[in-house]
């Protein structure tokens, strides 16, 4: 394992996203130890995220109607205070990625040159090269942190385990090719990203399975509405995996969609193909369940100009033999991003002394039922500022931890993967769910490659199987219209497996009945 000698009492950061990168930079000089499984920046989904950054900060624009956009798509679960603050410091959030030498594409006035996504009333998103805004603020701020003399970089180590005592953070279990240890410390900020590599179809890379979930979990974190999965509607329907997205900016500049004989099938639908995405990911997904195709067509509204306007998507189709000029380019959904996560506070605390957790690991209540288009990387930005302050406050210590820790085998969900697709998927029933709950909860138990993914899944199914109502990403066929009085819902991991096993329990009954 890595030498850890002078790194011990250190805050550790868990995850090289734009979150995590963030919270590094801004706890500087403070020191920072930052973990990574695989290089700065690698294997994060901030990095593949095509669309943009939202911001009102145009002269049609304010943060009163970003945040009505926010709330409205959130359907009824968003926390509005939060949602408020987080939004209100996007001039400072943006002023900061410039800072670091983020550079926002402009008009030839030198203006922000401002884009359209799904629910969005205004042109309010910021672009770097049209559709390279993940990568363009992640590898600046990763050059960032190569700069930064207070962070050091652990890449290619694999944490595992928070280590607790007492009811609050004492360590975490790291791994790397070497074999294991503990780095000693009770101020950890995890930030390891989303759980949609669970999936079969995912736009995340492959192993973002949830793992800072699973740690959390274990830990005795609380998680909150674990059930709402948002599935993009327009992922490039290829062989591909993970499958490359066609960014909702397509969309944003008119292309329309269009099953096989050419119909305009959303144009009947309230905001139509900017219609909030999960609306959207259930229309997609029922005309190609009814054995149809559909296709995202951009020959109109931007034909030859596809090229220039989205070069990293039109390289993507080209690579697949489709020029988006003069074809329609075949799209279905996808596993996208997760709206549920670590319950934490407005400072990015979870319930356990010690722990926080931000970008999309989190829930933070600014999403709620369907996160707003191009809000993530907002909040990755906003909530590593302040995590990181929180943290900053916080007296550093090493505690006595055991520095023998066993190595825990590699954690691989591809065993899992078709039982959640189908029964955690867009439309989900209660049948699926106890199907799902019976085969996951088994895994768990075992501490074999698939556990960990297996709890994170697990989780989403209690929470889904309680969650008797249609709502934002969550979608059940057995209970379509939405409950009267919405609330959020959270719970620990001795909570969630209770319920499962009950669940399970009462589904033997009925089945020896």
């Amino acid at each position: 394992m890595t030498r850890l000698d002078g790194l011990h009492g250190q805050v550790a950061i868990i995850g090289s996203g734009i979150a995590g990168l963030m919270a590094a930079l801004e706890l500087a000089p403070r020191p920072v130890v930052l973990i990574t499984r695989s290089g700065l920046g690698q294997e994060s989904s901030s990095a593949w995220a095509q669309g943009g950054i939202a911001a009102a900060l145009g002269a049609d624009d304010d943060v009163a109607l970003h945040l009505a956009d926010t709330l409205s798509a959130g359907d009824g679960l968003c926390d509005d205070a939060i949602a408020a603050e987080i939004l209100s410091e996007t001039s400072e959030a943006i002023a900061t990625l410039e800072h670091h030498g983020v550079a926002f594409d402009r008009t030839p006035g030198g203006a922000f040159d401002f884009g359209r996504e799904a629910a969005h009333s205004r042109r309010r998103i910021l672009h770097i090269d049209g559709d390279g805004t993940g990568a363009g603020i992640t590898s600046t701020l990763v050059r960032a942190v190569q700069n930064c003399s207070s962070v050091t970089c652990l890449t290619g180590v694999d944490a595992r385990r928070l280590m607790v005592r007492n009811g609050r953070i004492v360590g975490v279990h790291l791994q790397d090719d070497d074999g294991a240890a503990i780095l000693r410390t009770g101020l950890v900020i995890l930030a390891t990203g989303g759980c949609a590599g669970l999936f079969d179809a995912s736009t995340n890379p492959s192993g973002n399975f949830g793992a800072g979930l699973a740690m959390a979990l274990v830990a005795g974190a609380a998680v909150r509405d674990m059930e709402f999965m948002q599935f993009h509607p327009t992922a490039l329907a290829t062989r591909r995996a993970p499958l490359a997205l066609i960014s909702e900016a397509v969309r944003g500049e008119g292309a329309i969609l269009i099953d096989q004989s050419g119909c305009r099938f959303m144009l009947q639908t309230p905001g139509a193909e900017l219609a909030p995405r999960d609306v959207v990911a259930r229309a997609v997904h029922e005309v190609i369940t009814d054995g149809g195709r559909v296709y995202l067509d951009a020959r109109k509204p931007l034909g030859a100009r596809f090229k220039t306007r989205f070069p990293s998507i039109h390289a993507l189709c080209q690579s697949d033999g489709i020029d988006p000029a003069v074809d329609p380019i075949p799209v279905r959904p996808v596993a996208h991003y997760h709206m549920g996560g670590v319950a934490v506070d407005r400072q990015g605390r979870s319930t356990v002394p010690g722990l926080w957790a931000i970008g999309e690991c989190a829930a933070t209540g600014l999403h709620g039922g369907n996160r707003l288009a191009s809000n993530s990387l907002l909040e990755a930005v906003v909530m590593g500022r302040r995590a990181a302050r929180d943290a900053a406050k916080q007296e550093g210590f090493t505690p006595p931890v055991e520095t023998d820790p066993p190595v825990l085998q590699k954690a691989n969900p591809s065993t899992l993967h078709p039982v959640i697709s189908q029964d955690l998927g867009v439309t989900r029933d209660g049948a699926g769910l106890g199907r799902a709950m019976s085969w996951l909860e088994p895994y768990v138990q075992t501490g074999d490659a698939a556990a960990d993914p297996a709890l994170v899944a697990l989780s989403v199914a209690v929470f889904a199987d309680l969650r008797r109502e249609s709502r934002g990403g969550h979608y059940r066929s057995d209970h379509p219209d939405p409950a009267p009085n919405p609330r959020s819902n959270t719970m620990t991991l001795t909570e969630i497996l209770a319920h499962a096993q009950s669940a399970n329990a009462h589904s033997q009954l009925k089945r020896q009945a």
